[in-house]
């Protein structure tokens, strides 16, 4: 498997997560709105984990740039972090308003920052690692928890 498919996987499985919790929400089901917003922070803050410890630094060292795309993506995550506080402190008021405007926000921040990782920073990162590197960088990334 390629570092683009296994880490796009990643955001496509975030993507149906926030989905399931804005249905909620829009619907007003904050009890299943918690619950699935809550999954939906925890799987998004395993996959910044993952490339923040494991495949930023050694994209990093490979390039020799730490100033290029990660640290403008290390940059996003913590917008997304940030937003998703505010998301939190709506689904715990149980504000359907709030959180559906922040829902909107995040859609967009995510959807944008997502198609640069994709179509630039994990293309590039196949481009420049052998196979081999690309496994043992899976397999690293693989055993990281939250």
């Amino acid at each position: 498997m390629s570092i683009a498919n296994y880490l796009t996987n990643d955001h496509r499985e975030c993507d149906d997560l926030f989905a399931k919790a804005e249905r909620s929400a829009a619907n007003g089901d904050f009890v299943k709105t918690k619950e699935e917003f809550l999954t939906f922070a925890d799987e998004t803050l395993l996959h910044f984990k993952k490339e923040e410890e494991e495949f930023f630094p050694l994209f990093e060292e490979i390039t020799g740039s730490s100033d290029g795309p990660t640290m403008v993506m290390k940059y996003e995550h913590d917008q997304v972090r940030g937003l998703m506080g505010k998301m939190a402190e709506a689904v715990e008021n149980e504000d359907k308003d709030a959180y559906l405007s922040l829902a909107e926000s995040m859609m967009i921040l995510l959807q944008q920052h997502n198609m640069k990782e994709e179509q630039m920073l994990y293309a590039m990162a196949d481009r420049v690692l052998e196979n081999a590197k690309s496994q043992e960088l899976i397999a690293k990334m693989e055993e990281i928890k939250l």
